[in-house]
């Protein structure tokens, strides 16, 4: 009966180990080089331009098809069927660029909460910013 127990404990604690080193979810570090990438005018932020910009190159990366439109296949990993529904007002289940472009502005703007117009550093890593950051990296 002792090893079993012993055995038991074992998996026990292994699986605890287990499931304390999964990270939650990883985020997206705004290093210099995607800091280069989304700052194109190098003033060291990011204007809603910049973030569209950003997001219109991510949608055609999303759109492997080419049909002008990302259904939930597509977006998984970047919005889940919650949010693509919230982001469809012609309720068809898909988002072309103008729906998933007012997706990135909302996004933008709940990651300014000092409302100036840009996000620096900080604020994309914020966890505001990082639900941006899905949107356009």
């Amino acid at each position: 009966m002792f090893p079993r127990l012993a055995l038991s404990l074992g998996l026990l604690i292994g699986a605890g180990v287990i499931a304390v080193s999964l990270p939650a979810e990883a985020k997206t570090k705004v290093d210099a080089s995607l800091m280069k990438t989304l700052d194109p005018d190098n003033d060291g932020t990011v204007d809603l331009k910049e973030a569209k910009d950003a997001g219109s190159a991510m949608f055609k990366k999303l759109d492997p098809d080419n049909d002008g439109t990302l259904d939930a296949k597509e977006l998984k990993g970047v919005m889940d069927k919650s949010a693509i529904k919230k982001a469809d007002p012609d309720n068809d289940g898909t988002l072309d660029l103008k729906e998933y472009e007012a997706v990135i502005e909302k996004d933008f703007k709940a990651a300014d909460p000092d409302n100036d117009g840009t996000l620096d550093k900080k604020e994309l890593e914020s966890g505001k910013g990082q639900n941006l950051l899905k949107l356009i990296v």
